[in-house]
């Protein structure tokens, strides 16, 4: 498939490798759920790919995965899989609990790895993944698709130009006013590692940190409540009925994060607030000029006058199945031409540390350090 997404405007091309050349990138599934299903139509449009096997231990997502996309090989174990089919490259598409392990094994078996966000359950295990991938020479990469939004693709030009000069403060909001997941395991700590920070705000972060030119976090602090999601609720709402009595996590949690250039990034992320609609993205303030993500606009002076610049063409698709496409066209690309991974472990890694401080934090309830 001919790649034209917006993920491209900012990469550099690197030197094609040529030991996939002429023949197709096997890929592997690890964890047949649904996101999964969003990955599979991503990769059917692509003629150099070839999906040969899934892992599930659930038998209803396996007989559903080989059904719907004609894929025979199916196992309940991953190693089995692994030393089986010896796949090129693993979509790890598990619960958050569930993805350290299969990564790594899947590393030390030869294979390139995309897992889905957030990386793992704590930073600890991020850098067991990432000494994986150094290991083994092969490419980590973790499925953060906002990066490549228009948006964030507009404000990171207008950025590498020198719009705003340097970002002093950034304000992520990933809000629902009823949005807890009602199906999967969303709602249980040990599984998941949290709730909608870790969830929903971890997607806020990530393009905000990487808008911010990826400074090192220092320290953290947060505060997080569960008020509403560990009780029945009769409120009519898109996603009733999520399970209650196994909900562990939080519904709301507010954070700050320091880094070391003197920048704060703060986050608000909630599955249920009491506020007028649901809002997504990030604003943020410059020495030289602010703006926001959505919608998409930069706040700066010109001619001695206050000025406010909307773009009326941002050239790219913006829905879901689009930024999944150049996601993990990147990602394939990295694995057999060389070209630059745009979200490697390491990106992967700060994000964990953020995460992991907010939590931290709360549960210290003062500011806590980030190593």
């Amino acid at each position: 498939m001919a790649d034209k997404s917006v993920g491209t405007q900012s990469l550099a091309i690197a030197g094609p490798e040529k030991k996939h050349e002429g023949k197709k990138f096997r890929i592997a599934f690890i964890g047949c759920g649904g996101i999964c299903q969003t990955h599979m139509a991503a990769f059917r449009k692509m003629s150099d790919v070839e999906v040969v096997a899934g892992v599930d231990i659930v038998p209803d997502r396996l007989k559903h995965f080989e059904k719907a996309w004609g894929i025979s090989a199916v196992y309940k174990d991953w190693k089995k899989m692994l030393k089986e089919i010896k796949p090129d490259g693993v979509s790890v598409c598990t619960p958050n609990g569930v993805h350290c392990d299969p990564t790594v094994d899947a590393l030390n078996s030869g294979a390139h790895v995309i897992c889905e966000k957030p990386m793992a359950m704590n930073p600890a295990q991020c850098e067991k993944m990432i000494a994986a991938a150094k290991k083994n020479k092969k490419k980590l990469a973790v499925g953060f698709q906002y990066r490549y939004h228009p948006n964030s693709m507009y404000l990171k030009r207008a950025r590498d130009n020198g719009a705003f000069g340097d970002i002093m403060f950034v304000k992520c909001l990933a809000l629902r006013r009823r949005g807890i997941p009602n199906w999967g395991v969303f709602g249980e700590k040990d599984k998941q590692g949290g709730g909608p920070m870790i969830d929903i705000g971890v997607h806020c972060i990530e393009m905000a940190h990487d808008f911010m030119g990826a400074p090192k976090p220092v320290a953290a602090s947060g505060n997080i409540w569960t008020y509403m999601g560990n009780k029945p609720s009769k409120v009519v709402s898109p996603w009733p009925g999520w399970n209650y009595k196994t909900y562990t996590v939080e519904d709301l949690a507010i954070g700050q994060i320091r880094f070391d250039n003197g920048a704060i990034l703060q986050i608000e992320a909630s599955f249920v607030a009491h506020i007028d609609h649901d809002y997504w993205g990030f604003s943020f303030m410059g020495a030289k000029g602010g703006g926001q993500w959505d919608p998409p606009g930069i706040f700066t002076d010109q001619n001695d006058t206050m000025v406010n610049i909307t773009p009326t063409y941002l050239g790219s698709s913006a829905d879901f199945d689009s930024l999944f496409n150049i996601k993990l066209r990147n990602w394939v690309d990295a694995c057999t031409k060389g070209t630059p991974l745009c979200a490697p472990g390491e990106a992967g890694l700060n994000v964990q540390k953020m995460l992991d401080g907010v939590y931290r934090s709360a549960d210290a309830g003062k500011e806590v350090v980030i190593k």
